[in-house]
């Protein structure tokens, strides 16, 4: 009697054309040792088997992008694929070849130390996403590491892929989280005193994991027939509206990446976000916010506010410095690709193009955070100047002060202070001069307001529309993953489902939007973190 035959799975019907790995050069040696890896792109690499995995979260907006339901995801074969012990047909498991300028400095070749691309998947509509997962093992670009990632590090940086989606800002995606079952040895402060921590292994997904170092490696290392291999691949896969391959499609590529990154910037301002370590290996050639570590969450507006203890000291990455930053590594890149190109200026005009770019941008997200129909710059670059020079001079929560806005009245009002109350972290600092100051300012405001003639509940429509009222703040992480430390769950599931959506009131949920506790002011993991995971 023959057996029942058993439903195929849908993991099976997934379908892989690696792209990637097909058209350009492999590391020919098949050792995982860690070495320089010349005149290749990439080292096949297979991921490290691990004890005892269980499933923390999945996104289910993720798993659509590769037609997987969250039940498709909830099974033992997705939590064997997904935490590295099994690969599924046609899966080309590798990691990727790269240098970078990390804190200013060229540090030669990097590489993805911790990160595994198993494969290109093709969803009904065509789309390419490559899986990726992150503290899988080591490669050959680990260095003296061991490609692990824990617990802390991995949470935040899926709760905070799918996040940074949800408010709108181009990201790399998260799809699963899943804890390994072993123990991994972080000294989490670099302090000297290292401790065991729950490893953790994270997948996540992007059109391309590209990054400006890609490139910069292969020009430092003068391999420029493989840079233009690569360049080739890149506008081909990925920008084929540019035209063929050759110079002056390149310099048109260039001005796209200064374009893109331009935009990227405005949306992190937007929110509040900071990267806290944007190396040029950090950096998308796609325009997307990449590689989630030592990130941040502007709680009290400090412009010089900067989530990373490495750069405590010289605040390179601080918040404030995000768009001159990547111009700096968009410089970078310009010299990396500028042997392709046999001229310096249609990189040059690209590059004056980005402040340009990011100008206007900013003006236009400025006035929509204001409730501004347009942006008038010789009345509301003053109004702008000098809210930006008043929030720091008390502490001032960004995202609650922006929200609050929304609901001071056009009109006449006994204290227009009043509804912004609860953005203050402090209120013994609303001295009365700083009153006097603010409430002029507000009363400038509400003239430019009534310029516009928007109805305030239109103009509150608005405010409330690309000002979010919950973001992933780096309190929250730390109690979602104190949860998880305890054995449970439930949190990291409610906080997914209230960062779904950050523009809307959530009855209910409000506690999830209120500014930080004084308890989390100078915690571990809720001010400044480490590149440590």
């Amino acid at each position: 009697m023959s057996r029942p035959l058993t439903p195929p799975h849908a993991l099976d019907a997934l379908t892989f054309d690696n792209r990637f790995t097909r058209a350009l050069p492999a590391d020919p040696r098949s050792d995982n040792s860690r070495r320089q890896v010349h005149q290749a792109c990439y080292s096949r690499v297979r991921p490290v088997q691990v004890r005892e995995p269980r499933l923390v979260a999945v996104s289910r907006e993720a798993a659509a992008l590769l037609d997987l339901t969250e039940n498709d995801c909830r099974c033992e074969r997705f939590l064997q694929v997904f935490a590295g012990n099994s690969l599924l047909a046609g899966m080309d498991p590798h990691a990727l070849c790269y240098g970078g300028h990390q804190f200013g400095n060229w540090a030669r070749q990097l590489g993805d130390g911790r990160a595994i691309n198993l494969g290109e998947v093709v969803n009904r509509r065509g789309e390419h996403w490559t899986l990726q997962l992150k503290g899988a093992g080591p490669t050959p670009y680990s260095r003296n590491a061991d490609g692990l990632a824990v617990l802390r590090s991995s949470l935040r940086e899926f709760l905070c892929s799918e996040a940074m989606f949800h408010l709108g800002v181009p990201t790399t995606r998260a799809l699963s989280l899943i804890l390994t079952g072993e123990s991994v040895l972080r000294d989490m402060f670099y302090d000297g005193n290292p401790a065991l921590e729950p490893g953790a292994v994270i997948c996540r997904l992007a059109p391309s994991f590209l990054r400006f170092g890609n490139y910069e490696l292969l020009a430092a290392r003068g391999e420029t027939a493989l840079l233009r291999q690569l360049v080739d691949f890149t506008l081909r896969t990925f920008f084929p509206h540019l035209g063929d391959p050759g110079p002056a499609a390149y310099g048109r590529w260039f001005a796209e990446i200064c374009r893109t990154t331009a935009e990227l910037m405005v949306h992190w301002l937007r929110v509040g976000f900071v990267h806290g370590v944007m190396n040029t290996d950090n950096m998308s050639i796609l325009g997307l916010t990449i590689d989630y570590g030592p990130y941040g969450w502007l709680e009290d507006y400090d412009p010089t506010w900067t989530p990373n203890t490495t750069d405590a000291m010289g605040r390179r990455y601080c918040y404030g410095r995000q768009p001159q930053i990547a111009h700096w590594n968009l410089a970078q890149l310009a010299t990396a690709l500028s042997p392709l190109i046999g001229e310096t200026e249609p990189l040059e005009e690209a590059l004056r193009d980005y402040a340009h770019h990011f100008e206007q941008g900013w003006q236009t997200m400025m006035a929509r955070k204001l409730g501004l129909r347009a942006f008038e710059p010789h009345s509301d670059r003053p109004l702008v100047e000098e809210l930006l020079r008043l929030l720091p001079e008390v502490e001032t929560d960004m995202t609650l002060f922006f929200r609050r806005l929304a609901m001071v009245p056009s009109g006449c009002a006994e204290d227009r202070v009043q509804p912004l109350r609860d953005a203050f972290y402090r209120p013994e600092q609303l001295t009365e001069p700083y009153r006097q100051r603010l409430h002029g300012w507000i009363e400038r405001y509400r003239q430019r307001l009534q310029r516009d003639n928007l109805p305030d509940a239109e103009r509150c429509r608005r405010m409330n529309a690309v000002n979010p009222k919950y973001v992933l703040r780096n309190y929250l992480a730390q109690l979602a993953i104190d949860k998880i430390m305890e054995g449970e769950y439930s949190l990291v599931e409610e906080m997914l489902e209230v960062l779904r959506h950050p523009y809307d009131e959530q009855p209910g949920r409000e506690w999830f939007a209120e500014k930080r506790p004084e308890w989390a002011r100078h915690r571990p993991g809720c001010s400044m973190l480490s590149c440590s995971s």
